[in-house]
């Protein structure tokens, strides 16, 4: 998948997904989503859970950089 935009996340970055309740959930960056552009809703990142091998799209403003040190 070809990255888009000017993204502040490079293909296998250790992010957080920061949930509702303000939890952190380890993930590794995957891409940008492309649909949220073309259909006006809000930029979308995919990513993969560590702990479930998962994938999902999330809205870009629920991700933050992760330092693998403080793991």
């Amino acid at each position: 998948m070809p990255e888009i935009g000017d993204s502040q996340f490079q293909r296998g970055d250790a992010i957080w997904v920061v949930g509702p309740d303000g939890s952190e959930r380890a993930a590794e960056y995957v891409g940008e989503g492309e649909l949220s552009a073309w259909f006006g809703g809000a930029p979308t990142v995919y990513v993969i859970y560590e702990d479930s091998r998962e994938g999902a799209s999330v809205q870009v403003d629920r991700v933050i950089r992760r330092d693998r040190d403080r793991d």
